[in-house]
């Protein structure tokens, strides 16, 4: 009997020093580095008589290439070259190849502020680690699903043929981008780009990367903004916003100038709209200065006063930018004896009434407070819209998302009948003085007019806020969209620089928006 026991005591503990394949993932996970641990005893583990589903380990011949479909939504194509870089020993002919599908629940993103590059890292992975923020991804794992391959004994990486990895999907999705898991000290880990470029061709996405790792495809990413270009990006913006109040000031002084020498609607549209930018850029320093400077925990009523101020002045330039091409509109197209009495208060009552309107409706919501928002991408906090309120969540995004893209699709198709009408006249120009060898000597600096006259409409139209969509793909795109808009200011300042300068005996000064008031008649 005493034999018996023994002999059933030396079968148990050995069947649990057994590294079972079933097992591996459910122990590894119970460690911080559970990947680590994952690509260390996976290659080796025993998978018994019990089939794993989507699970395949396998020899493979490293002289050849290797496709393995760990199941019907994915497929796995491995270059010889990776399978050789992969071995231990150059004499050895196979290798170890394993690829499986893991719920992506297992893995545990990171905030952008707790990475921190550790020095025992590389050391103890298998994997290519390269700590560079700007290729962090945040978004949904498509499929809920995470394609771990692993290969050899040896790190796999800087691959001359990249590994090719298919993910199929019968739900059409946008945006989606390849990534691989890059796991941290702490448990915790970030996806990222690096090394892998994405073919989305609608029914599947085709991953071409360069190193062997746990891959995913994201829908809808988010860029990661690391804390350092958040720093960056904050001084742009208070610097450019504190430049065009300055601006702004100035354009104010001219066109005030330009009114007196020479009355015209479109100069006291120009006002209007610069008026607008002002208040903008002028509560938006305050609104960032005032929670910076008192720190205050408390939503105090100056702050409540300055949320206001900031949504009303945005609102106003957005109406005011919309104004604007509805002038546009009615200089280019309406030109024969438009009469429109008290023109500038009827405009005035559009531009200035309706965000007063929008703003004492959401005043008395209790919208306006402190906005903290602390997301994966930065932390910003000012005197706005109160974060945590469900009004505040769909006022932002009627007035600050759905108005603003209404205003630049129609101010862009505007531009884009001015466009037209310029290359019709300069068409007309060219046909009635085809044979004038002035003309011809004046054609480039026609053409660069044009250019300028269409890009300063541009900027008047507020097209620059269209840019917004490049910041959710590029850090780049984030960087030119600040630019751009904080110095708006800077813009319309020389804007209003050109319009000093526009010469009267210009033959075709009546196609350019400045000068194109003497086409119409627009009386008070």
């Amino acid at each position: 009997m005493m034999w018996i026991f023994l002999v059933t005591l030396s079968w148990l503990s050995t069947a649990q020093a057994i590294n079972w394949c079933k097992d591996v993932l459910r122990e590894c996970h119970l460690h911080n580095d559970w990947t680590r641990c994952y690509e260390r005893r996976i290659p080796t583990c025993l998978q018994g008589r019990q089939h794993m589903p989507n699970f395949i380990l396998q020899l493979v011949n490293s002289s050849q290439e290797a496709e393995v479909y760990p199941t019907d939504m994915h497929r796995v194509h491995i270059p010889s070259s990776a399978l050789q870089r992969s071995r231990g020993d150059e004499s050895q002919m196979e290798v170890v190849l394993v690829a499986t599908v893991i719920n992506s629940t297992y893995f545990t993103v990171s905030r952008p502020e707790a990475i921190k590059p550790s020095p025992n890292h590389k050391k103890a992975t298998r994997r290519m680690v390269i700590h560079d923020q700007r290729d962090h991804m945040q978004g949904t794992v498509m499929g809920g699903l995470v394609l771990a391959v692993l290969a050899g004994s040896q790190p796999v990486g800087n691959l001359p043929q990249p590994i090719e990895l298919t993910f199929t999907q019968t739900q059409q999705m946008e945006n989606r981008t390849c990534v691989f898991w890059q796991e941290l000290d702490n448990g915790t880990g970030i996806w990222s780009t690096y090394g892998c470029n994405t073919n989305d061709t609608g029914a599947e996405v085709t991953c071409s990367c360069n190193h062997l790792s746990f891959f995913a495809v994201l829908v809808n990413p988010i860029l990661s903004v690391d804390e350092t270009h958040s720093t960056n990006l904050s001084y742009i913006t208070y610097i450019g916003s504190a430049l065009s109040v300055v601006f702004t000031v100035m354009s104010l002084i001219i066109y005030i100038c330009l009114q007196q020498r020479r009355p015209e609607k479109v100069i006291g549209v120009h006002m209007q709209l610069s008026g607008a930018l002002l208040c903008l850029h002028l509560s938006f320093l305050l609104c960032c200065f005032w929670v910076w400077l008192f720190n205050e925990d408390d939503e105090g009523w100056v702050c409540l006063f300055l949320g206001l101020f900031l949504h009303w002045s945005l609102m106003a330039t957005f109406c005011w930018t919309a104004l604007e091409g509805f002038h546009l509109y009615l200089l280019l197209v309406q030109v024969f004896n438009i009469y429109i009495r008290r023109y500038l208060l009827k405009l005035s009552l559009v531009g200035w009434g309706l965000p007063t309107l929008i703003v004492v409706v959401c005043g008395s919501l209790g919208v306006y407070g402190k906005y903290d928002a602390k997301n994966q991408n930065s932390t910003v906090q000012m005197c706005w819209m109160r974060s945590e309120f469900t009004p505040s969540l769909v006022v932002r995004y009627i007035t600050t998302v759905a108005f603003p893209c209404m205003v630049i699709l129609y101010n862009a198709c505007l531009l884009g009948l001015v466009v037209f009408k310029l290359w019709g006249i300069r068409g007309r120009s060219g046909d009635a003085n085809r044979s004038s060898c002035w003309k011809k000597a004046n054609t480039g600096k026609r053409l660069w007019k044009d250019f300028v006259t269409v890009l300063g409409l541009s900027c008047l139209l507020g097209l620059p806020w269209s840019l917004a969509s490049i910041t959710y793909i590029s850090l780049p795109g984030i960087y030119v969209f600040t630019i751009l808009n904080s110095l708006q200011g800077v813009f319309l300042f020389l804007w209003s620089v050109a319009l000093t300068c526009k010469s009267q005996s210009d033959k075709d000064s009546s196609t350019t928006y400045p000068s194109s008031q003497k086409m119409t008649t627009l009386n008070n």
